[in-house]
């Protein structure tokens, strides 16, 4: 079998997605895609099509074809098996399956049919391997993490001894300095003696004791010279310290700069507990991904809502099953079913079961579970969106006052909201005049974080303000904000699960799981 060439056409022709496994000219190729549209008959059962030199084996998917192009001496057999699995992937990498979806997916597409065509021959895999092979997960990588962060680990504990060494040195020559000078002052308290107990008329002259005292006299000046200056004297800058203050001040000075500074801290019994594994025999996750970019003088310049539901079984004998939802009713969602899902049942209860009732469904691919619907909504208007900013920069003098403002919808309870404000290069970090919640100033990227935890009916709308130097306003755009929210747009729930073998009579227990993030979310 020699797959010579695995697309993605629309109907019209126009060629969405093409990769070439033997070697051919972009003429050739163009050539044979252009003819297919031109063969394909309306109302025919076959999905195949021989020419005079080459096969078409396709599947039509929506509005697209998914073609496969080999040559006539292949096994229609094995292109069948090979178009089954680009057609199972092509739906896990695109999230709509019309033109903006594939050409959007499209390099993710081309590695993902690279994995399952190798020299125009098929490989044995399946589509959770090939989800795998494209996150390209390094074991390599990881261990080289490990051994870079035991590098600094044992970085640490050889900078506390040498701290610690330097400090026993300082205070052992401390000592020694105050040694010194305690025998000095006994030898001149001695010579004072000597000169008090002889008379004028000893046998020791005046001039020979003026002599003595003339000698010891430099010395004991020396000496209170020596110990004046040890104490009126400023301490000497001896650049960085590796003491128990200096590590300190190395590690402040890191984080002012942006460092991501990791501290040793005794482990705890929640840093030690780990990640329990789903418990609950039916887990469906509801999530919702917003792309928005609002304009900074009003109004939405884009707005794209992406949401998926997904499915995790803990054992496979659980999976014959069908689940029951409720949708919110709103008519701007459109909502997509997965391939393997059942379109007329959903569409008419609202019930998501496979189209064979007979299969169960998978326990889960990677962490995330299976996907069963997927939905979108890619119109809304102001006062829909979670969260507006307004950001109002004016100068004054030689300094830039900037006012930026929240309001937050209703609709929403927004927790672990960032709002990150691009500046200008400075020194030092802004002067922050009022902020309503948390900042953080990162010197690396020039950006001013502004944070706060949650935003509910007590806190609709705040404000911050900050002073900079003098700069033109387009530099505080655009305005990246993070958050999340465990209310979505679509109002999806799951009311039950349906089980289609025996239970008892008992409904299987469920947990469902919502949230709505911020996928990229700016002020432009």
């Amino acid at each position: 079998m020699v797959v010579l060439a695995a697309s993605i056409v629309g109907k019209s022709g126009k060629v969405l997605v093409s990769r070439q496994y033997v070697d051919m000219s972009r003429i050739r190729i163009e050539g044979l895609l252009a003819a297919f549209p031109k063969l394909v008959g309306m109302g025919k059962q076959h999905t195949y099509i021989e020419t005079e030199n080459v096969r078409y084996v396709y599947q039509p998917i929506e509005v697209l074809f998914l073609l496969l192009v080999t040559t006539k001496q292949s096994n229609i057999l094995e292109d069948l098996d090979t178009l089954r699995m680009l057609s199972k992937l092509v739906p896990e990498y695109s999230m709509s399956l019309d033109e903006e979806g594939i050409n959007r997916a499209a390099f993710e597409l081309i590695f993902a049919f690279d994995e399952v065509i190798s020299l125009g021959h098929k490989e044995s895999v399946t589509v959770a391997q090939v989800k795998q092979y494209c996150e390209m997960e390094s074991h390599e990588e990881k261990l080289h993490k490990l051994v870079m962060q035991s590098k600094i680990n044992d970085t640490k504990d050889v900078m506390k001894r040498k701290a610690n060494e330097i400090d026993k040195s300082k205070i052992e020559k401390t000592r020694g300095d105050k040694g010194g000078l305690s025998s000095m002052s006994s030898l001149s308290s001695g010579f004072n003696d000597m000169s008090m107990s002889h008379g004028p008329g000893s046998s020791f002259g005046s001039g020979s004791m003026l002599g003595m005292l003339s000698d010891v006299e430099p010395i004991s000046t020396k000496a209170k010279d020596r110990s004046r200056s040890s104490v009126t004297a400023p301490p000497k800058s001896s650049g960085m310290k590796l003491g128990k203050s200096g590590k300190n001040q190395l590690m402040e000075s890191l984080k002012a700069e942006g460092e991501d500074i990791i501290e040793d801290v005794k482990p705890t019994s929640q840093t030690r507990a780990a990640v329990a594994p789903p418990t609950d025999p039916f887990t469906l996750t509801v999530e919702e991904k917003l792309n928005v970019a609002l304009r900074r003088d009003g109004g939405i310049s884009s707005f794209d809502m992406q949401g998926t539901l997904s499915l995790q079984i803990l054992n496979q004998d659980d999976g014959f099953v069908q689940v029951q939802i409720e949708t919110g009713g709103n008519p701007e969602i459109l909502f997509k079913t997965h391939p393997n899902i059942n379109r007329e049942l959903f569409n008419s209860e609202n019930i998501l079961g496979l189209k064979r009732p007979d299969q169960p469904f998978p326990t889960g691919q990677g962490g995330d579970g299976v996907g069963l619907l997927r939905w979108r909504m890619q119109r809304a208007d102001e006062s829909m969106v979670p969260l507006t900013i307004n950001c109002w920069p004016s100068v004054s003098g030689n300094e830039t006052y900037v006012s930026i403002e929240y309001e937050a919808s209703s609709m929403f309870d927004l927790t672990n909201v960032i709002i990150s404000v691009p500046l200008p290069a400075l020194r030092d970090a802004p002067v922050v005049k009022q902020c309503d919640g948390d900042w953080r100033y990162d010197s690396r990227s020039s950006v001013l974080e502004w944070s706060i935890l949650l935003i509910d009916n007590s806190n609709r709308s705040g404000s911050m303000e900050f002073v900079v130097p003098p700069v033109d306003s387009s530099v505080f755009f655009p305005i990246s904000v993070q958050f999340a929210a465990t209310t979505t747009y679509s109002g999806l729930k799951v009311t039950g699960m349906i089980p289609l073998r025996g239970s008892g009579g008992a409904t299987p227990k469920f947990v469902q799981r919502t949230q709505l993030i911020a996928q990229d979310y700016q002020v432009v």
